[in-house]
């Protein structure tokens, strides 16, 4: 008897149901079927979000039956036989079955088949290698997909070696999928080859490196995948100066405790240096985008110190001199390192604070300055920075006429 997805609501949608009728309109009913993450999650109990469908059509001909039906064709991966289907604004990747031809650790030359068992053995791990019928039917080909996802064992097709050395950025993709997927001891075969294979992982492109570690940092709890980086010098090969996890685990501890959201730029900072021009190394190395490398180094700067035992005065001057978001990331960060010693209370009353509090604008302009009788030129700025120093040791005085006479008397006082 064969086993079945049973209804489910992705499956049956009509954006669904258009990608597979145009399909099996050019290619008959069984030419295509969903691939993949979506069927492992479904098996796993877990949400689906992309569909993508593996078909036994040729790309020119996925092609045409889109276009035929009516529907967006986007030629995402001609090369590799990936068209992008767009249905009633919803996204398909559609993919010819394949099998490789030559691989050198970074790109694969394909040949395109009609084989379902030739596709599934040039996948990953097993538990990706499932497919399904739009009526739900799975089919296994290798024959151990199913069970692996039943049982959370990530585990690699075929030779582990082998299948590191198709892309050897697979070493990354086994922890992470551990992270997401994995239940219980990690496969030692695979672990054996991402640790002899680790240094595979230098000369990978720095972009491709950062998806696959965010990625793998956004699970819910990644500390053991991380654990098992450190142990086999992987996470060395990638981010050299991790010496300690404390802070990060730490952190990933507060998160799920305090059910706050998963923070994987957070989390990140934490494996790096104390040092800003550290950060700003890793972040290169890595390829970040230039918001994600600001937000870290800004987020592991030095002064003004954070503590739990900050009185309200002292975080709102904070919150003003860093800004809300880096404020919130120090708070974070200062509660990891803290060793728990603090209630979790004030804590979150700093975050709530730093959260809910907008510091007014500073409500003096250098024109005002000048008409207080200070000379145009560097002076005015000068007058302007003592002021506002005045203005946040008063906690942000919203009383202008306050701040003009203490404009007046600096001014007074440059006269003699």
């Amino acid at each position: 008897m064969s086993e079945s997805l049973g209804p489910r609501p992705w499956l049956s949608a009509p954006a669904t149901a258009a990608v597979f009728d145009a399909l099996e309109a050019r290619g008959g009913a069984g030419c295509a079927r969903v691939v993949g993450g979506a069927v492992r999650n479904a098996v796993m109990g877990q949400p689906v979000s992309d569909i993508d469908i593996a078909t036994t059509l040729p790309p020119d001909e996925v092609t045409s039956a889109l276009v035929a039906a009516g529907l967006k064709a986007i030629p995402t991966g001609i090369e590799h036989g990936t068209v992008t289907a767009l249905a009633q604004g919803q996204t398909f990747e559609i993919t010819t079955l394949r099998r490789d031809v030559e691989t050198d650790g970074r790109r694969a030359v394909v040949a395109f088949t009609t084989d379902w068992l030739e596709d599934a053995e040039r996948r990953d791990f097993t538990l990706n290698a499932l497919y399904a019928d739009r009526d739900g039917t799975i089919h296994d080909p290798l024959g151990t997909g199913l069970e692996a996802a039943r049982t959370g064992k990530v585990v690699f097709v075929g030779e582990a070696r082998t299948r590191i050395a198709e892309d050897y950025l697979r070493i990354l993709r086994f922890f992470r999928f551990h992270a997401w997927y994995g239940r219980g001891a990690p496969d030692p075969e695979a672990l054996a080859a991402c640790e002899a294979l680790r240094d595979s992982l230098v000369d990978r492109p720095g972009e491709r490196v950062s998806k696959e570690l965010l990625r793998l940092l956004a699970a819910d709890d990644p500390r053991a995948s991380v654990r098992l980086m450190a142990e086999t010098g992987v996470l060395d090969v990638i981010l050299p100066a991790v010496d300690d996890l404390h802070d990060f685990e730490a952190l990933v501890e507060i998160e799920s405790e305090m059910l706050f959201e998963c923070d994987p730029i957070l989390r990140l900072a934490c494996l790096l240096p104390a040092d800003q021009i550290g950060v700003a190394q890793a972040a290169e190395r890595l390829r970040l985008s230039n918001a994600e490398r600001d937000r870290l180094t800004a987020a592991k700067g030095q002064g003004p110190r954070i503590t739990s035992w900050m009185s309200p005065r002292e975080s709102r001057r904070a919150v003003y001199a860093l800004g809300a978001q880096t404020f919130h990331d120090r708070v974070k960060l200062a509660w990891a390192r803290s060793n728990r010693t603090a209630t979790a209370a004030q804590w979150r009353g700093l975050l709530a604070l730093g959260d809910s509090w907008s510091p007014p604008p500073f409500p003096l302009t250098g024109e005002e300055v000048v008409h207080a009788g200070v000379p145009k030129g560097p002076m005015v700025g000068q007058v302007l920075q003592e002021v506002e120093d005045w203005w946040i040791d008063h906690d942000f005085l919203e009383d202008k006429f306050s701040a003009i006479e203490k404009l007046k008397a600096v001014a007074q006082g440059l006269a003699y």
